[in-house]
C-alpha cells in the first residue's frame, strides 16, 4: 500500500482554483496544500484558450483597421503578414507565463506542486502519478506514485475539445483549439467544423492571416446562441471574406495530399465534397471527469459526465467542491474566477453563500464584436408574456462617434420587464461591444436591476456609449419592434 501524505488543502487543476491557493497562503502562512495539474501551470484560459486565441486575433483586427482605413483618405496597405512569426511569438508568450506561475508553486514553502496524473482511490484519497502524465522513455525517470489526502479538495478540472462521430476522422490530422498554436504554416486553404464562438473567432482570426476558410455549421443559424439579428449580421460581415455554411453537416473526412470532406446539407440530404490543407474542430467541450475516476471518490456526474454541484458549489461528497468548467454549466475564464471566491468563501472559511448566475456576460472577439448577457427576446416573452417586455433598440451609426468611425451596421438591443423595469438582458454587436455590455452588467447585480441609473444617468458626449444610452431611451414593445422588421425567433 502506498503511504499517505496528508494536505490542508488539496486542489486539481492550475487555472481558477490558484485563486484559492493564493488566498489561502496570505491567510495562513502555515497552511500546507497540494496542487496537482499534469498539463502546463495556468489552465485552459491561459494556455491554450481565451489568452493565446486573443492574442492571435490582435493581429486580425489590426489586419482589418489597415484594410479599413482607406475610408478615412489615408492609403496604406497590408504587405505581408508573417504567420510563423505570430505563432512563435504567441507560443513564447504563453510558455512563458505558464512557466510563471509553475515557478512560483514550485517556490513556495506552502506548496507541493505535482505536475501528474490525478486519481480518487477513496472519498478524499488521491493517487498522484507523473508516470501516467509523461509518454514513452520519458517514464523511465519518473518518481513513484503516491497517495495524498486531506479533508477538502477542489476540483478545477477544466475540460477539453469534444470530437464529433466523424467517420475517419480518426485516421486524419486535425487542429483543435488546444492543439492549434502548433500550426506553424499558414495554410491556403482551412475548414472549420462548427458554428460557435469557437468557429467564429478562428474563422476571422485565418481568414485576416490570408487563407480561404469554410466553416460548416450543422445548426441552420450561425451563433445559434446569439439573437437572430445579431448571428444574420455577423454572418453577413464574416461572409464577406470567408464561407459560412449553415445547416451542413461533416459526415466523412479523408486524407490525401489534402483533406476531403464528405459533408451533407441537412435541409436537402444533398451530399457536397469539399478539400482543405487543414481542418480545425470547434465542436464544443467535453468533460475531464473520467480521468480521476469520480465514481471511487463518491462523487456524482450527470449523464454527460459533468460534476454535478449544489447551489454552493459543493459535489455529492461533503467538502469536495468544484468549479469552473468541470460543472459543464457556464464554461467562461470569468465564471470560474467568480466561482473560485465563492468556493473560499465556503470551502475555506465555512460559509454558505450561493452562486448567482442571473447576469453571465459573454464575447466574442470578431469584426463586428458581439457581447450579451440575459434574456434573448424570445426567452423573456415566454417567460413574462408579450405585455410585460420592452425592447429597445439603437443603431451606432446613428450616433455622433458612431458617425466619425464610418460604422455602418452594429447595434445595442436591450429587454427590459416593462412593470419594474428591470434589465432583462441586452445584446451588442459592433465595435467595443464587450466594453459597453458592461455598465449594464454591473446593474443587473444591483438588488433591483433597475434601468433608472442609464436612463437618467449622463453619458459623456460624443462617446461611443452614447448607444448604450439611446438604446435605453428608445424602448418599444415588442410588437412595435417587430413592425420595424426585426427578427424575434430567439429562445435564449
Amino acid at each position: 500500500m502506498l503511504e499517505i501524505k496528508e494536505y490542508d488543502l488539496i486542489v486539481v487543476g492550475t487555472g481558477s482554483a490558484i485563486n484559492i491557493v493564493y488566498r489561502m497562503i496570505v491567510d495562513n502562512s502555515d497552511t500546507k496544500i497540494a496542487v496537482i495539474d499534469k498539463n502546463d501551470p495556468g489552465g485552459i484560459s491561459l494556455t491554450r484558450g481565451c489568452i493565446p486565441s486573443k492574442m492571435l486575433l490582435q493581429h486580425a483586427n489590426l489586419v482589418r483597421m489597415i484594410e479599413k482605413v482607406g475610408e478615412y483618405n489615408i492609403d496604406i496597405e497590408v504587405k505581408d503578414v508573417d504567420f510563423e512569426k505570430i505563432m512563435k511569438g504567441t507560443r513564447e508568450t504563453i510558455r512563458e507565463r505558464s512557466e510563471s506561475i509553475g515557478r512560483v508553486l514550485i517556490n513556495s514553502e506552502n506548496v507541493d506542486y505535482y505536475p501528474c496524473t490525478a486519481e480518487f482511490v477513496d472519498p478524499h484519497i488521491i493517487t498522484v502519478s507523473r508516470q501516467r502524465a509523461l509518454r514513452g522513455s520519458e517514464r523511465e525517470d519518473a518518481p513513484e506514485d503516491m497517495n495524498i489526502t486531506s479533508k477538502t479538495i477542489i476540483l478545477g478540472l477544466g475540460s477539453r475539445p469534444r470530437i464529433p462521430h466523424i467517420k475517419g476522422i480518426r485516421f486524419a490530422h486535425y487542429y483543435t483549439s488546444d492543439n492549434i498554436l502548433e500550426m506553424e504554416e499558414l495554410p491556403d486553404t482551412i475548414a472549420i467544423v462548427g458554428g460557435g464562438y469557437v468557429a467564429a473567432e478562428f474563422g476571422y482570426f485565418f481568414s485576416a492571416m490570408g487563407s480561404r476558410v469554410t466553416l460548416f455549421s450543422r445548426n441552420p443559424r450561425f451563433l445559434p446562441s446569439e439573437e437572430p439579428e445579431i448571428s444574420a449580421l455577423a454572418e453577413k460581415e464574416l461572409g464577406k471574406r470567408m464561407t459560412i455554411l449553415t445547416n451542413h453537416e461533416v459526415r466523412e473526412i479523408k486524407e490525401d495530399s489534402a483533406k476531403t470532406l464528405m459533408v451533407i446539407e441537412r435541409g436537402t440530404g444533398k451530399r457536397k465534397e469539399f478539400t482543405a490543407d487543414e481542418v480545425l474542430i470547434a465542436t464544443g467541450r467535453a468533460p475531464n471527469t473520467t480521468f480521476i475516476h469520480p465514481v471511487r471518490g463518491g462523487i456524482q456526474t450527470d449523464d454527460g459526465g459533468w460534476v454535478v454541484v449544489d447551489e454552493h458549489l459543493e459535489t455529492s461528497q461533503p467538502n469536495i467542491w468544484a468549479l469552473g468548467d468541470a460543472t459543464g454549466g457556464h464554461m467562461f475564464k470569468h465564471v470560474a474566477d467568480y466561482e473560485s471566491h465563492i468556493v473560499y468563501h465556503n470551502a475555506i472559511l465555512g460559509e454558505r453563500i450561493k452562486a448567482d448566475y442571473q447576469a453571465i456576460p459573454r464575447a466574442i472577439f470578431i469584426q463586428p464584436e458581439i457581447a450579451s448577457v440575459g434574456l434573448g427576446e424570445g426567452g423573456a416573452l415566454e417567460r413574462y408574456g408579450e405585455d410585460e417586455v420592452l425592447i429597445g433598440f439603437y443603431n451606432y451609426r446613428d450616433t455622433a462617434m458612431g458617425e466619425a468611425m464610418h460604422i455602418e451596421n452594429g447595434f445595442v438591443k436591450v429587454i427590459l420587464h416593462r412593470s419594474t423595469r428591470k434589465i432583462l438582458g441586452a445584446h451588442i454587436i459592433g465595435p467595443q461591444a464587450s466594453v459597453l455590455l458592461q455598465e449594464i452588467v454591473t446593474l443587473m447585480y444591483t438588488p433591483d436591476r433597475s434601468a433608472d441609473p442609464i436612463i437618467h444617468g449622463m453619458h459623456i458626449h460624443p462617446a461611443l456609449s452614447e448607444v448604450v444610452e439611446k438604446a435605453f431611451l428608445s424602448l418599444m414593445t415588442p410588437r412595435q419592434y417587430r413592425a420595424l422588421g426585426h427578427n424575434h425567433d430567439s429562445r435564449d
